[in-house]
């Protein structure tokens, strides 16, 4: 019964995605494209990162393609299952091999539902893509009634190990990204906290330089 409410409840967000359409992003001339979910025939290659690594997770993720009569996105559905102290994440995971030097944003456009208000991106670097080696994570927060532009800092990418910020860490060799994931966590560390289902929908993910320079 509860995996059938599941089901219920994640079938009515992807209902009111599918009312309403996310409007066109058109970065500069000079932007790079790092993923087109538009235009890809599946996403075989991100994996799911949820805190059911450890014995007592038990949130969830799923990254899936969105396809309507007229576009293709991607949707990541999330349900956060928080620990007492509100230790929980759900997220997804690719590798990569990007070279962001010269660049100064990672920018999208995505549309939400559901309970979360604060998403991170997660970057490593080197192929140094498992523990104990820190992750690089930047926090955005997100319009729950409509779309949201996210443009995020590169030399912002701060280094944390299990959610919790390393003080004088390693900085993030943007010349050698090796994984870029998704992810909403509890709040386990911060002054916000978050539980229950959620979803994001995107299209593309670009590097935008800075215009200024230009």
């Amino acid at each position: 019964m509860l995996m059938k409410l599941k089901v219920l409840i994640l079938f009515s967000i992807s209902t009111q995605i599918s009312r309403s359409t996310i409007m066109a992003y058109n970065p500069p001339v000079s932007s790079l494209l790092l993923f087109d979910f538009q235009n890809v025939t599946d996403l075989n290659n991100w994996t799911e990162q949820s805190d059911t690594v450890r014995s007592v997770g038990k949130s969830k993720a799923t990254f899936d393609l969105y396809k309507t009569q007229t576009k293709q996105s991607a949707i990541f559905f999330t349900l956060l299952n928080p620990q007492p102290n509100g230790a929980c994440f759900s997220g997804v995971r690719t590798t990569t091999h990007l070279n962001l030097d010269g660049y100064e944003y990672i920018s999208f456009l995505c549309k939400t539902t559901g309970n979360a208000t604060t998403y991170k991106i997660i970057l490593r670097h080197n192929n140094l893509n498992d523990e104990p080696n820190p992750t690089f994570e930047q926090k955005f927060k997100v319009n729950t009634d409509s779309d949201t532009t996210v443009k995020l800092p590169i030399s912002q990418f701060d280094p944390y190990y299990r959610g919790k910020i390393i003080l004088d860490g390693p900085t993030l060799n943007v010349k050698n990204i090796t994984s870029f994931g998704i992810q909403v966590a509890g709040g386990v560390y911060e002054n916000f906290k978050q539980s229950g289902l959620s979803s994001l929908v995107v299209d593309q993910i670009w590097a935008e330089p800075n215009e200024d320079a230009n």
